[in-house]
Protein backbone atom coordinates (compact mmCIF):
# COMPACT_ATOMS: atom_id res chain seq x y z
CA UNK A 1 0.00 0.00 0.00
CA UNK A 2 1.33 3.38 -0.98
CA UNK A 3 2.30 5.58 1.92
CA UNK A 4 1.38 9.22 2.38
CA UNK A 5 4.95 10.13 1.42
CA UNK A 6 4.58 8.23 -1.86
CA UNK A 7 1.33 10.01 -2.61
CA UNK A 8 2.87 13.41 -1.97
CA UNK A 9 5.84 12.51 -4.15
CA UNK A 10 3.50 11.56 -7.00
CA UNK A 11 1.62 14.83 -6.51
CA UNK A 12 4.65 16.94 -7.38
CA UNK A 13 6.48 14.57 -9.72
CA UNK A 14 7.44 15.95 -13.14
CA UNK A 15 5.64 19.26 -12.77
CA UNK A 16 6.50 22.01 -15.23
CA UNK A 17 6.17 24.83 -12.73
CA UNK A 18 5.40 25.63 -9.11
CA UNK A 19 3.03 28.46 -8.20
CA UNK A 20 3.60 29.89 -4.72
CA UNK A 21 0.66 31.91 -3.46
CA UNK A 22 1.69 34.79 -1.17
CA UNK A 23 4.77 33.02 0.26
CA UNK A 24 7.01 34.39 3.00
CA UNK A 25 10.59 35.23 2.02
CA UNK A 26 12.00 32.25 3.88
CA UNK A 27 9.49 29.86 2.29
CA UNK A 28 10.21 31.26 -1.18
CA UNK A 29 13.97 30.81 -0.69
CA UNK A 30 13.47 27.07 -0.14
CA UNK A 31 12.49 26.74 -3.80
CA UNK A 32 15.51 28.63 -5.18
CA UNK A 33 17.38 25.51 -6.34
CA UNK A 34 14.36 23.34 -7.04
CA UNK A 35 15.12 22.97 -10.75
CA UNK A 36 11.52 23.88 -11.65
CA UNK A 37 10.28 27.31 -12.63
CA UNK A 38 8.79 29.05 -9.61
CA UNK A 39 6.08 31.69 -10.06
CA UNK A 40 5.01 33.84 -7.12
CA UNK A 41 1.35 34.87 -7.13
CA UNK A 42 0.62 37.62 -4.60
CA UNK A 43 -0.73 41.17 -4.24
CA UNK A 44 2.85 42.53 -4.25
CA UNK A 45 6.24 41.10 -5.09
CA UNK A 46 7.57 41.41 -1.54
CA UNK A 47 9.95 38.46 -2.01
CA UNK A 48 11.62 39.94 -5.15
CA UNK A 49 10.69 36.91 -7.24
CA UNK A 50 12.05 36.75 -10.79
CA UNK A 51 8.66 35.59 -12.08
CA UNK A 52 5.64 37.23 -10.51
CA UNK A 53 1.89 37.38 -11.18
CA UNK A 54 -0.17 40.07 -9.48
CA UNK A 55 -3.14 38.95 -7.39
CA UNK A 56 -5.28 42.11 -7.15
CA UNK A 57 -7.94 40.53 -4.91
CA UNK A 58 -7.65 38.26 -1.85
CA UNK A 59 -9.94 35.51 -3.23
CA UNK A 60 -11.02 33.71 -0.06
CA UNK A 61 -12.05 30.77 -2.24
CA UNK A 62 -8.84 28.79 -2.88
CA UNK A 63 -10.10 27.35 -6.19
CA UNK A 64 -10.81 30.85 -7.54
CA UNK A 65 -7.41 32.05 -6.31
CA UNK A 66 -5.62 29.23 -8.11
CA UNK A 67 -7.61 29.65 -11.33
CA UNK A 68 -6.85 33.37 -11.31
CA UNK A 69 -3.15 32.76 -10.71
CA UNK A 70 -2.90 30.19 -13.49
CA UNK A 71 -4.72 32.46 -15.93
CA UNK A 72 -2.38 35.31 -15.02
CA UNK A 73 0.63 33.07 -15.62
CA UNK A 74 -0.84 32.07 -18.99
CA UNK A 75 -1.31 35.73 -19.93
CA UNK A 76 2.31 36.41 -18.98
CA UNK A 77 3.51 33.51 -21.15
CA UNK A 78 4.73 31.54 -18.14
CA UNK A 79 2.34 28.61 -18.59
CA UNK A 80 0.74 26.93 -21.58
CA UNK A 81 -2.00 24.40 -22.17
CA UNK A 82 -0.95 20.94 -21.02
CA UNK A 83 1.54 22.11 -18.39
CA UNK A 84 1.44 20.34 -15.04
CA UNK A 85 1.55 22.81 -12.15
CA UNK A 86 2.01 22.36 -8.41
CA UNK A 87 0.12 25.12 -6.60
CA UNK A 88 1.24 25.80 -3.03
CA UNK A 89 -1.34 27.84 -1.18
CA UNK A 90 -2.83 28.62 2.21
CA UNK A 91 -6.23 27.12 3.02
CA UNK A 92 -6.13 27.94 6.73
CA UNK A 93 -4.38 30.86 8.39
CA UNK A 94 -0.78 30.23 9.26
CA UNK A 95 1.17 29.88 6.03
CA UNK A 96 1.31 27.54 3.04
CA UNK A 97 -0.48 24.35 4.05
CA UNK A 98 -1.79 22.83 0.79
CA UNK A 99 -0.33 21.46 -2.44
CA UNK A 100 -2.72 21.12 -5.36
CA UNK A 101 -1.73 19.70 -8.74
CA UNK A 102 -3.44 21.24 -11.77
CA UNK A 103 -3.22 20.46 -15.47
CA UNK A 104 -3.37 23.73 -17.37
CA UNK A 105 -6.33 23.72 -19.72
CA UNK A 106 -7.40 26.42 -22.15
CA UNK A 107 -10.78 26.37 -20.41
CA UNK A 108 -9.12 28.05 -17.42
CA UNK A 109 -8.38 31.06 -19.61
CA UNK A 110 -11.61 33.07 -19.39
CA UNK A 111 -10.26 36.63 -19.76
CA UNK A 112 -11.01 37.52 -16.15
CA UNK A 113 -7.35 38.13 -15.24
CA UNK A 114 -6.93 40.81 -17.90
CA UNK A 115 -10.29 42.28 -16.94
CA UNK A 116 -9.26 42.79 -13.32
CA UNK A 117 -5.63 43.80 -13.76
CA UNK A 118 -5.88 46.05 -16.81
CA UNK A 119 -9.12 47.91 -16.17
CA UNK A 120 -9.05 51.54 -15.13
CA UNK A 121 -11.44 50.90 -12.23
CA UNK A 122 -10.21 49.35 -9.01
CA UNK A 123 -10.31 45.52 -9.06
CA UNK A 124 -12.62 45.42 -6.04
CA UNK A 125 -15.10 47.64 -7.90
CA UNK A 126 -15.12 45.32 -10.93
CA UNK A 127 -15.70 42.39 -8.57
CA UNK A 128 -18.55 44.11 -6.72
CA UNK A 129 -20.35 45.02 -9.94
CA UNK A 130 -19.93 41.48 -11.22
CA UNK A 131 -21.47 40.13 -8.04
CA UNK A 132 -24.50 42.38 -8.43
CA UNK A 133 -24.96 41.31 -12.06
CA UNK A 134 -24.48 37.63 -11.24
CA UNK A 135 -26.97 37.73 -8.37
CA UNK A 136 -29.48 39.47 -10.64
CA UNK A 137 -28.91 36.72 -13.19
CA UNK A 138 -29.48 34.04 -10.58
CA UNK A 139 -32.57 35.50 -8.94
CA UNK A 140 -33.99 37.93 -11.46
CA UNK A 141 -36.36 40.71 -10.44
CA UNK A 142 -39.24 39.23 -8.44
CA UNK A 143 -38.60 35.87 -10.03
CA UNK A 144 -38.56 37.17 -13.61
CA UNK A 145 -35.48 37.48 -15.87
CA UNK A 146 -34.05 40.98 -16.06
CA UNK A 147 -31.40 42.71 -18.13
CA UNK A 148 -28.93 45.29 -16.84
CA UNK A 149 -25.96 47.32 -18.05
CA UNK A 150 -23.19 48.67 -15.83
CA UNK A 151 -20.46 50.92 -17.24
CA UNK A 152 -17.52 50.99 -14.85
CA UNK A 153 -14.67 53.52 -14.91
CA UNK A 154 -13.91 56.75 -16.81
CA UNK A 155 -17.26 58.03 -15.61
CA UNK A 156 -16.75 61.63 -16.79
CA UNK A 157 -16.34 60.62 -20.43
CA UNK A 158 -19.15 58.10 -20.17
CA UNK A 159 -21.49 60.81 -18.88
CA UNK A 160 -20.44 63.07 -21.78
CA UNK A 161 -21.33 60.33 -24.26
CA UNK A 162 -24.75 59.63 -22.79
CA UNK A 163 -27.92 61.43 -21.80
CA UNK A 164 -30.45 60.96 -19.00
CA UNK A 165 -33.63 58.98 -19.58
CA UNK A 166 -35.12 60.02 -16.27
CA UNK A 167 -34.31 61.61 -12.94
CA UNK A 168 -30.98 60.36 -11.59
CA UNK A 169 -31.61 58.93 -8.09
CA UNK A 170 -27.87 59.02 -7.34
CA UNK A 171 -27.25 62.64 -8.40
CA UNK A 172 -26.69 64.02 -4.90
CA UNK A 173 -25.65 60.84 -3.16
CA UNK A 174 -22.20 59.46 -2.37
CA UNK A 175 -22.99 55.77 -2.28
CA UNK A 176 -20.73 53.02 -3.54
CA UNK A 177 -21.28 49.63 -5.12
CA UNK A 178 -20.51 46.82 -2.70
CA UNK A 179 -22.58 48.27 0.13
CA UNK A 180 -25.40 45.73 0.73
CA UNK A 181 -28.07 48.44 0.87
CA UNK A 182 -26.78 50.05 -2.33
CA UNK A 183 -26.72 46.67 -4.07
CA UNK A 184 -30.40 46.24 -3.24
CA UNK A 185 -31.08 49.67 -4.76
CA UNK A 186 -29.22 48.73 -7.94
CA UNK A 187 -31.24 45.55 -8.30
CA UNK A 188 -34.47 47.47 -7.83
CA UNK A 189 -33.57 50.19 -10.34
CA UNK A 190 -32.49 47.56 -12.90
CA UNK A 191 -36.17 47.13 -13.79
CA UNK A 192 -36.04 50.41 -15.71
CA UNK A 193 -34.20 51.27 -18.93
CA UNK A 194 -30.75 52.76 -19.22
CA UNK A 195 -27.25 52.09 -17.95
CA UNK A 196 -25.70 52.49 -14.53
CA UNK A 197 -22.50 54.55 -14.54
CA UNK A 198 -19.94 53.67 -11.85
CA UNK A 199 -16.73 55.60 -11.15
CA UNK A 200 -13.22 54.14 -10.86
CA UNK A 201 -13.59 54.06 -7.08
CA UNK A 202 -17.05 52.48 -7.11
CA UNK A 203 -19.23 55.56 -6.62
CA UNK A 204 -22.62 55.23 -8.31
CA UNK A 205 -22.60 58.28 -10.57
CA UNK A 206 -25.90 57.73 -12.34
CA UNK A 207 -28.69 55.40 -13.33
CA UNK A 208 -31.00 55.59 -16.36
CA UNK A 209 -28.33 56.75 -18.83
CA UNK A 210 -28.90 56.36 -22.57
CA UNK A 211 -25.50 55.65 -24.08
CA UNK A 212 -24.70 57.44 -27.35
CA UNK A 213 -21.34 56.13 -28.56
CA UNK A 214 -20.64 55.57 -32.25
CA UNK A 215 -21.38 51.91 -32.97
CA UNK A 216 -19.76 51.72 -36.41
CA UNK A 217 -17.13 49.01 -36.57
CA UNK A 218 -18.11 47.41 -33.26
CA UNK A 219 -18.52 43.68 -33.74
CA UNK A 220 -20.46 41.68 -31.16
CA UNK A 221 -21.67 38.06 -31.34
CA UNK A 222 -24.84 37.44 -33.31
CA UNK A 223 -28.03 37.39 -31.29
CA UNK A 224 -26.97 40.12 -28.87
CA UNK A 225 -29.09 43.26 -28.92
CA UNK A 226 -28.92 47.01 -28.40
CA UNK A 227 -27.92 46.80 -24.73
CA UNK A 228 -24.82 44.76 -25.62
CA UNK A 229 -24.01 46.91 -28.65
CA UNK A 230 -24.10 50.16 -26.69
CA UNK A 231 -22.19 48.54 -23.83
CA UNK A 232 -19.46 47.38 -26.20
CA UNK A 233 -19.30 50.66 -28.12
CA UNK A 234 -18.93 52.86 -25.03
CA UNK A 235 -15.83 50.90 -24.01
CA UNK A 236 -14.23 51.63 -27.38
CA UNK A 237 -14.88 55.37 -27.05
CA UNK A 238 -13.85 55.57 -23.36
CA UNK A 239 -11.51 53.77 -20.97
CA UNK A 240 -14.37 51.94 -19.29
CA UNK A 241 -15.52 48.37 -18.79
CA UNK A 242 -19.10 47.32 -19.49
CA UNK A 243 -20.74 44.49 -17.59
CA UNK A 244 -23.99 43.37 -19.21
CA UNK A 245 -26.63 40.96 -17.96
CA UNK A 246 -28.74 39.58 -20.79
CA UNK A 247 -32.46 39.31 -20.18
CA UNK A 248 -32.85 36.74 -22.96
CA UNK A 249 -30.16 34.16 -22.18
CA UNK A 250 -29.27 35.17 -18.62
CA UNK A 251 -25.52 35.38 -19.25
CA UNK A 252 -23.23 38.06 -17.84
CA UNK A 253 -20.77 39.48 -20.36
CA UNK A 254 -17.94 41.98 -20.06
CA UNK A 255 -16.65 44.28 -22.79
CA UNK A 256 -13.39 46.21 -23.01
CA UNK A 257 -12.04 48.32 -25.88
CA UNK A 258 -15.15 47.43 -27.88
CA UNK A 259 -14.65 43.67 -27.61
CA UNK A 260 -16.25 40.84 -25.66
CA UNK A 261 -13.67 39.66 -23.11
CA UNK A 262 -15.65 37.52 -20.68
CA UNK A 263 -18.86 35.50 -20.58
CA UNK A 264 -20.23 33.91 -17.38
CA UNK A 265 -23.31 31.81 -16.70
CA UNK A 266 -24.60 32.99 -13.29
CA UNK A 267 -26.09 29.54 -12.64
CA UNK A 268 -22.63 27.99 -12.86
CA UNK A 269 -20.78 30.69 -10.98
Amino acid sequence: MASLTDHLADLVADVDATLLFSPTSSFHERFADDGVEVVVVAPDNDVDAETFVELPLPFDNVKDRIRFGIEGAMDEGLLAEGDEVACVASVFDGGSDAVIRVTVDEGIHTGIYDLFTNSRAEPSVIRDVFEVAIELGQKGQKGKPVGALFVVGDAGKVMNKSRPLSYNPFEKSHVHVGDPIVNVMLKEFSRLDGAFVVSDSGKIVSAYRYLEPAAEGVDIPKGLGARHMSGAAITRDTNSTSIVLSESDGLVRAFKAGELVLEIDPEEY
